[in-house]
């Protein structure tokens, strides 16, 4: 896919991509990417630049597509679905009801490669993700092979992303934040797979593997990832 050009400076990335080789970094960033014409959000955000678009969450329907909630600002609900019917990676649009200052859609659209990527990497795609006027702004949380290969494709899509970064710590330099519990919990989702994507086992299945009910695991597991963000977000120096 040839890159998209942009009027905003590029940012350095030589320099990060040499820097975040350490496999044991956990990596946060927050990137800038022009969406490709090609993703039906990109055109469709660049035609209304004043509306914002949150990707709440997607899941597989099969066929090479994706079922993605779609928050759309600025218009009743229902009104945005003829049009974005007529892109043509999208397959079906169905008007949801009218939430806040917009509305919900879900539609079924063919997969990008940003998340084939994210699936042959096993990283879990943070939402929601926001778009405006034609650019996503894309939160990447991962190690530091990983992260370099998302940042190398986020440069291949637009020679001129901007990326705002922060390096953490080694990962492991949290962990004696969390209790004996929560890291068995936490050791046992990863090693069945509950982050990987595509998730390879649900969380019904694995609170049945740890003899608990799902909703204590679901609360154990949020506090698990905020105590881990948390301080990482702390004991970072940002970096521009």
């Amino acid at each position: 896919m040839p890159p998209q050009r942009s009027s905003r400076s590029p940012s350095p990335i030589e320099p990060i991509l040499a820097a975040v080789a350490p496999a044991d970094r956990l990596l946060l960033a927050t990137a800038t990417v022009r969406i490709p014409d090609e993703t039906w959000t990109g055109p469709f955000s660049r035609r209304h630049p004043r509306e914002q678009i949150e990707i709440l969450g997607f899941s597989d329907a099969g066929r090479r597509l994706l079922v993605a909630d779609h928050w759309i600002s600025g218009r009743p609900a229902g009104v945005w679905a003829r049009e974005i019917a007529g892109f043509r990676d999208v397959t079906e649009v169905e008007s949801l009801a009218e939430v806040g200052a917009g509305s919900l859609y879900r539609v079924w659209f063919r997969v990008p490669p940003i998340v084939d990527l994210y699936r042959r990497l096993q990283v879990p795609i943070p939402f929601p993700v926001r778009i405006k006027a034609g650019h996503v702004h894309w939160e990447i949380v991962a190690r530091g092979p990983e992260f370099a290969q998302i940042l190398a494709f986020a440069r291949g899509v637009d020679s001129g992303l901007h990326i705002r970064w922060t390096r953490t710590p080694p990962l492991r330099a949290h962990l004696p934040l969390l209790t004996p519990r929560q890291r068995e919990l936490l050791h046992r989702a990863i090693a069945a797979g509950y982050f990987a994507v595509p998730r390879r086992i649900s969380l019904m299945e694995l609170a049945r593997g740890s003899n608990r009910s799902k909703a204590a695991v679901s609360e154990a597991l949020a506090l698990i990832e905020q105590k881990l963000l948390e301080s990482a977000l702390r004991e970072t120096t940002p970096r521009i």
